[in-house]
């Protein structure tokens, strides 16, 4: 919580200084609020921001990790009265063809907000006005914020906010959100507007056509007389005739009538519904066939005509337009698509090379020092053999490894992501793939999740929080694992330096691994576009939807402000869900290397019973039984192989002992290890594939099932991988040894 308070100053009380420092901002403590905000808004005009600005929440701004599609709600008291902010998500109409128009509708509509801020880009306010007018239908007690007004000068743009106001019947205030300017004012118009008395009549913002103005007048006189108190009933009224599924639906189950809102209840039976459909069916038989084509052009003229007379070019247009500039590169067919390879061949670069050196430096504070001090200090108190390898051997040598091993990385790569978000690059980039994915049955937006997956597919997963169609995200879902993410990467650059550049003359040695390591990222892009076919000619057949992407002007991102949010959204987020899946895994691992049955440990059995199957794998048992315990996280796949190959081979010079995890800085010594325990070239390129091709970690496991609520495609996600893995590898190990 960010609080603003002054210290007693003589006769300022009214001071407008003192007056703006009464704002208090609450951040996520919204209960008990005196009155209820709602903002509303095209993606991409800095409704986010004015939330922040609003409530102190330090949330991401960006649309492109699905951060507005779920409700997000903080608070702020102002002149000692308290109000609750609801953040409804971007969408550019109400007519509630998708979730997010869906949700922001009805909220307005039956939530009954006392304010709805409604905010549009100054530099592109006829097209923002489409959204404007449809609210302003559902309810006049709103206030259009004209935000980004810099960036509308600097392009010669004026708003005569005046002549707006004019026009809409309600307050407009001009704000640049981002540098505070203008929040005071809104936070004033707010005010009034909330505490006003007298409430304020929603009213159709242009004429109706007189073709069909005296059915609609009918239609809505029976819905005034059934809905005495609901916002708008002429607005009801044009969307039951044009065949608003939603709301006929929730006229049909008595969810308007019984909303929990007192002043809109009322007694509703079924001969007076079903006489008000027969009123509606009977309407429609005459209204003229472009109907539906007319409410939809007269939206889009009234917004011209405002804009019209509202938008003012202030002089000449600058020779040098940037964005336009930049689109001509970057949207190039000839340019578009080798930048949009390189710039994210560099991101990943960046981070596997950056990640080094501050993954060596945890790795040698939690492993090479907390651990050996662990046991020093279980060894101290008295603690048995058994609890201090349970704890300290298993459990915590585990997590640290993750947390070494996956912080780093998520450091580097989610930060820079957010930045090319934030810089409005990525809209472009899901423009540029939008074709492949259409022919492929997918959604253009698959694109910007799969790219996340290939930071953490349990964050790609979220991610598909932006795609609106339920089947495509589906799809998006369940091929999100064909993106190889950080956790994996160790496992591919290890195996393709050992035995892939052994191939080559040693000057050409770095440059092959390189491309072994690309080639198999390159085969997850294409198994992403097969399945996703495959999955949309089938299991989830249906034709690829439609969708507005809007390409936001270039921003220059806050920098510092982005790598926190980055940070703390994602990264810190990703990373808990890890460690408490890494927990269990660590004493699993511990427990069946020093449990035994017989005279073998019970790792041991489990390797011997697997090895058949490994071996028409072309992998052996001890990558599967490694694959099995080490499912929470990716990143102790290789030590944990490490450790039992030690284990199995019965090595006293190696390891650190059994069910203790271990990586070697030699690559001359783990090669020798490796090969010496019967690891040959077809082993390392099945396990580069199985390390593809296999089931999603624990963490990414719970977030499909949070995602989807469904067991059934929880466990398509899990084993399709598998299924797969193992035809591809077993194939292969099969032409291998012809």
């Amino acid at each position: 919580m960010s609080s603003l308070k002054i210290t007693s100053h003589k006769n300022c009380a009214d001071c407008p200084v003192h007056d703006k420092l009464s704002l208090q901002k609450l951040g996520v403590n919204a209960e008990n609020a005196d009155y209820i905000v709602a903002l509303a808004g095209n993606p991409n005009t800095g409704k986010s921001t004015v939330f922040n600005a609003l409530t102190g929440l330090r949330q991401h701004t960006g649309n492109w990790t699905g951060k507005t599609v779920a409700r997000s709600e903080g608070s702020f008291v102002f002149h000692d009265k308290k109000y609750k902010v609801i953040d409804l998500p971007g969408t550019y109409s109400l007519i509630s063809s998708s979730l997010e128009e869906e949700i922001a509708r009805d909220f307005i509509l039956f939530g009954k907000p006392d304010v709805t801020v409604i905010i549009a880009d100054a530099t592109r306010l006829e097209r923002n006005l489409n959204l404007i007018l449809q609210t302003l239908e559902i309810s006049s007690r709103a206030i259009v914020c004209v935000n980004l007004t810099d960036e509308a000068r600097k392009s010669g743009i004026e708003i005569d906010t005046k002549t707006l106001s004019r026009e809409l019947g309600v307050p407009v205030v001009p704000t640049v959100a981002r540098d505070q300017k203008g929040i005071y004012e809104l936070l004033s118009s707010i005010e009034k507007i909330a505490t006003s008395p007298e409430p304020i009549k929603s009213r159709t913002i242009y004429s109706i056509d007189d073709a069909f103005s005296g059915q609609l007048n009918q239609l809505e006189d029976t819905i005034m007389s059934l809905y005495p108190k609901l916002p708008n009933a002429k607005w009801l009224a044009t969307r039951i005739l044009d065949g608003d599924k939603t709301i006929i639906e929730a006229l049909q189950n008595g969810e308007i009538g019984s909303h929990p809102q007192e002043d809109v209840q009322n007694s509703i039976d079924a001969s007076q519904l079903e006489n008000l459909f027969t009123q509606v069916e009977e309407i429609k038989q005459r209204l003229p066939a472009n109907y539906h084509d007319r409410l939809i052009e007269r939206s889009f003229e009234e917004a011209e005509r405002i804009a019209g007379k509202t938008v003012i070019q202030v002089g000449k247009k600058r020779k040098f337009d940037r964005d336009f500039l930049l689109d001509k590169i970057f949207l190039s067919p000839i340019f578009g698509y080798p930048i949009m390879f390189a710039l994210f061949a560099l991101m990943f670069w960046i981070t596997i090379a950056g990640a080094n050196v501050p993954s060596s430096l945890l790795f040698d504070l939690l492993v090479g020092k907390i651990h050996p001090a662990l046991n020093e200090f279980g060894t101290n108190i008295g603690l048995p053999w058994w609890l201090s390898g349970f704890l300290f051997d298993g459990m915590y040598l585990a997590t640290a490894w993750v947390v070494s091993v996956m912080l780093p990385p998520m450091a580097i790569f989610f930060p820079m992501f957010t930045l090319l978000e934030d810089f409005g690059y990525l809209p472009r980039v899901a423009f540029n793939m939008d074709n492949l994915f259409k022919k492929a049955g997918a959604h253009g937006k698959q694109v910007m999740t799969m790219m996340m997956g290939f930071g953490c597919n349990a964050a790609g997963v979220v991610a598909t929080r932006i795609i609106d169609s339920p089947r495509e995200r589906l799809i998006a879902i369940i091929t999100n694992n064909f993106a190889i993410c950080n956790g994996r990467w160790p496992t591919q650059i290890l195996l393709a330096t050992i035995f892939i550049g052994a191939l080559v003359p040693a000057h050409l040695a770095g440059f092959v691994s390189a491309m072994a390591v690309v080639g198999v990222a390159l085969l997850g892009v294409a198994f992403t576009f097969l399945v996703s076919w495959g999955l949309s000619n089938t299991a989830l057949k249906g034709q690829p939807s439609v969708f507005s992407l809007e390409l936001p002007p270039y921003r220059a991102p806050k920098f510092w402000q982005t790598i926190y949010t980055s940070l703390i959204d994602r990264t810190i987020f990703v990373l808990w869900r890890a460690v408490v899946f890494a927990l269990p895994a660590g004493a699993v691992i511990w427990l069946i290397s020093n449990i035994n049955v017989g005279a073998a440990p019970i790792a041991e059995h489990m390797v011997h019973f697997l090895d058949p199957l490994g071996w028409f794998l072309g992998l052996n048992g001890i990558i599967l039984v490694a694959y099995i315990v080490a499912i929470p996280a990716n990143e102790i796949v290789i030590p944990t192989i490490l450790m039992l190959i030690v284990l199995m081979s019965g090595m006293e010079d190696a390891g650190s002992g059994a069910g203790v995890m271990f990586e070697t800085d030699s690559i001359s010594s783990l090669t020798a290890l490796l090969k010496g325990n019967g690891w040959t070239l077809l082993t390392a390129v099945n396990l580069m594939l199985f390390s593809l091709l296999h089931n999603p970690c624990s963490t990414t496991i719970y977030t499909i099932f949070k995602e989807t609520k469904s067991s059934k495609w929880t466990l398509v996600s899990t084993f399709l991988p598998i299924a797969m893995g193992f035809a591809i590898t077993s194939i292969i190990a099969f032409l291998w040894r012809l």
